[in-house]
C-alpha cells in the first residue's frame, strides 16, 4: 500500500520531525504492549484485531472476504487466521440460510470472554497513552 507523498514541496522543520518521531514512537509503543497482552492469552495481536473487528461489525458476525477487507489481508491469508482461531474454540463458522455458499463467523462465547479481557487492558494502556498522544496530535 502506497501513500501519496505531499506534492506541496513544504519544507518541514526539526519541530515537525520530533513530532512524527514522538507520533511513531507512541504508535509502537502501543503495538508492541498489544503484542505482548495477546501472546499473554494465548493469541497472536492479529487474532486480537480479527476479535475485535468481529465484535464490532453488525451483528457480531462478517464474511472472510469483510473480515479481510477490515483487517487489509488477502482472503487465503484471513482463512487461515480463521482456521487457527477456530481451532482454539475463539469463532465459529455459520453457513447462511438464504445463500449456502456464504459462511459467516462470529465469536463464540469464550472468543467474547477473551476479547473483553484485552479490550480492557487495551483500553487501559490507550488511557496511560493519553496525554502523549493528546499532546503530540496537538503539535500537528
Amino acid at each position: 500500500m502506497r501513500a501519496d507523498i505531499d506534492p506541496s514541496g513544504e519544507l518541514l522543520g526539526d519541530d515537525d520531525y520530533a513530532t512524527l518521531a514522538a507520533f511513531r514512537q507512541n504508535l509502537r509503543s502501543f503495538l508492541r504492549f498489544s503484542e505482548i497482552a495477546a501472546e499473554a492469552a494465548g493469541i497472536t495481536a492479529q487474532q486480537y484485531q480479527a476479535l475485535l473487528a468481529l465484535r464490532a461489525a453488525p451483528d457480531c458476525q462478517l464474511s472472510v472476504g469483510e473480515l479481510a477487507d477490515q483487517m487489509l489481508l488477502q482472503p487465503h491469508s484471513t482463512s487461515g487466521l480463521l482456521n487457527r482461531l477456530e481451532a482454539i474454540g475463539m469463532v465459529e463458522r455459520l453457513r447462511s440460510g438464504s445463500d449456502r455458499r456464504r459462511v459467516g463467523i462470529r465469536l463464540t462465547a469464550a472468543g467474547r470472554a477473551l476479547l473483553s479481557s484485552l479490550a480492557n487492558a487495551h483500553r487501559a494502556e490507550l488511557a496511560r497513552l493519553r496525554p502523549m498522544l493528546d499532546n503530540v496530535v496537538s503539535r500537528l
